[in-house]
This record gives structure tokens, C-alpha cells and sequence, in this order.
């Protein structure tokens, strides 16, 4: 990969060639980067933050191979997927997951999410029950439970949640890009599990997530949802959205979750199942971070194989 400084970044840097194909898909208004591998059912992989779809470039072939459907999008305002200045909401990023899954063809797909992603997919299979035929969750507690988390552990979860607090500062974007991204990395190692941060395979990931990050608007688009969540407490909107999610989910859910994450403590993440009304498994992963489809890929693989074909 080639290291691009200034303001030469632009999206080409995560059009990356593999095993994979790129495609550019219109839904929910917008244009979404998406990169797939294989035929048969579809395994939809929603990234987290400061990530982008490279996130999932391990699991593609290998879900492929076990024949399944395997698609990684880049989300509403990440690397080469529209960045329009709005829509940013919970409602809109959940619509952008359903309207993807009926774009590509498909009646329904198994969602796998993780930190920000697993927040969305979360909220997709609440809102569009019929689109999500089976959710694997990483690193993400139930909404409710972060948001209740955040209210009542001042000295956990509220703490823990200092960087979002932050991404609500006005201008803070800059912040993200300044020094080629530095702040980016240093998110990263704030969050993931120390063995894989001194590990060789850290610097490649963080590289790439700093150049992502900034393609102009980038950094931006990916604050603006953090923002979102915190703006909608004391909304109506927010009100609403928290009066739908709290139907339970039918759809068999997955729970992976880092025993040493600390930006959604495993205390918050635990108690997410009691909105799940349908099959449900909770699995605290030793010595892992926020990243566990980093930081333990073949783990989490053999997990979302099994969960998919089950």
C-alpha cells in the first residue's frame, strides 16, 4: 500500500484488489462501496469506527468458500460510499442496511456487525425484522443498554464512553486528521486488547484506517453519528427511537464480546439479550479488545460459520 500525505488522499486508497469484486450500489438514496465474494445465502458485514470495509478482507474469502454470500459495505459517510452531510440518525443508518440487502437482490441476509456496525445491525433487525434472518454482534451492547449504561455508571460505562464524548465537540473532526490521522491510531490502541497491539499486524490495520479517515468529508460522517446518539437524548426523535427498539428481536442473535474492551464494558454489553425474544448465545472473549474480528479472526469466523449455518 502506498502511504498518501496531505491532501492527495481520495477514496481509491480502499479500493484495494483481491479475491473480492467492487461494486457501487444506489440504496436509500444514497451510493454505497460495497465488496463481495462467492454465491449462496448473504452474510452482510457492517464495520465499526474509525474502521471501513478492509475491516471484514480476512472473513470474504472464507465465508465465500463455506458458500455463502459474502458482502462488506463501507457505511453511510466511510471510505468510497456517498458522504452526504445529513442522515446520520439511527432510523436512516438502519434503512441504509435494509435498503442494501434489497438492492443486491436478496429477501433477507445474516448481519454481522461490529462496534458502530453491531449498533446499526442492532437497530436494523429491530426495525426491519423481516430483512435480518440471523444477527452476529461484536463488541456492541444492545443500544438501550449503552444508552442506560451511560446514565447509570458514572465511574464505568460513562467514563469508558470519554472519546464519544468528545467526537461531540464542534470541529473535532480536525482533530481526526491532524498529523495523518495520529489521533485515529491512538483511538485504536486506546480500545483493542494490548496482545494484538504489539503485535506486527496492528501497524498495517491502523495505517490504512488513518488514511481512510482522511478522505475529505470522512472523518466528518463518521463523528455525526456519536453525535447523533448523544443529540437525540432529549429529543422527540430519540424518544421514539427508543419506544421501537424496545420490541424484542426474533431474529437469533450472536453475542461476542471482548473481555478487555474498554469502550463498551462487558458489564454493559451483558445484559443485551433480554431484548432478544428469539434464539440467543452470549460468548465473553478472553484477553480481547474492542476489534475481536481482529484481534481473534479465526475465532469469530468459526463463530459467524457456525451461527450462519445453524
Amino acid at each position: 500500500m502506498t502511504e498518501q500525505r496531505g491532501d492527495a488522499v481520495d477514496e481509491s486508497c480502499v479500493l484495494t484488489e483481491g479475491p473480492w469484486t467492487h461494486r457501487f450500489v444506489g440504496a436509500n438514496g444514497s451510493r454505497f462501496h460495497v465488496v463481495e465474494a462467492g454465491t449462496g445465502p448473504m452474510v452482510l458485514f457492517l464495520h465499526g469506527f474509525p474502521e471501513h470495509w478492509w475491516a471484514w478482507h480476512r472473513m470474504l474469502p472464507a465465508v465465500a468458500d463455506a458458500g455463502f454470500r459474502a458482502v462488506a459495505m463501507d457505511l453511510r459517510g466511510y471510505g468510497a460510499s456517498d458522504k452526504p452531510p445529513r442522515g446520520y440518525d439511527g432510523y436512516t443508518l438502519a434503512a441504509d442496511v435494509a435498503g442494501l440487502i434489497r438492492a443486491l437482490g436478496e429477501r433477507s441476509a445474516t448481519v454481522v456487525g461490529t462496534g458502530a456496525g453491531g449498533m446499526i445491525a442492532w437497530t436494523a433487525a429491530s426495525f426491519h425484522p423481516n430483512l435480518v434472518r440471523r444477527l452476529v454482534v461484536l463488541g456492541a451492547p444492545h443500544p438501550l443498554r449503552l444508552r442506560a449504561a451511560i446514565f447509570a455508571d458514572p465511574r464505568g460505562q460513562f467514563a469508558a464512553s470519554t472519546p464519544a464524548l468528545r467526537f461531540q465537540l464542534p470541529r473535532y473532526e480536525h482533530l481526526l486528521t491532524r498529523d495523518d490521522g495520529r489521533a485515529v491510531e491512538e483511538i485504536m490502541r486506546r480500545w483493542a486488547g494490548r496482545r494484538w497491539v504489539t503485535s506486527s499486524d496492528f501497524a498495517d490495520y491502523a495505517q490504512r484506517y488513518r488514511e481512510a479517515m482522511r478522505i475529505p468529508q470522512a472523518a466528518f460522517c463518521a463523528l455525526e453519528g456519536y453525535r447523533w446518539a448523544f443529540r437525540s437524548v432529549l429529543r422527540l426523535h430519540g424518544y421514539r427511537f427508543v419506544k421501537l427498539m424496545q420490541r424484542p428481536l426474533a431474529a437469533p442473535t450472536l453475542q461476542l464480546h471482548g473481555a478487555r474492551d474498554v469502550a463498551a464494558l462487558p458489564r454493559t454489553a451483558q445484559g443485551s439479550g433480554r431484548y432478544v425474544s428469539g434464539p440467543y448465545e452470549w460468548r465473553l472473549l478472553d484477553e480481547v479488545g474492542h476489534f475481536p474480528h481482529l484481534e481473534t479472526p479465526d475465532l469469530v469466523l468459526g463463530e459467524i460459520l457456525r451461527w450462519a449455518k445453524s
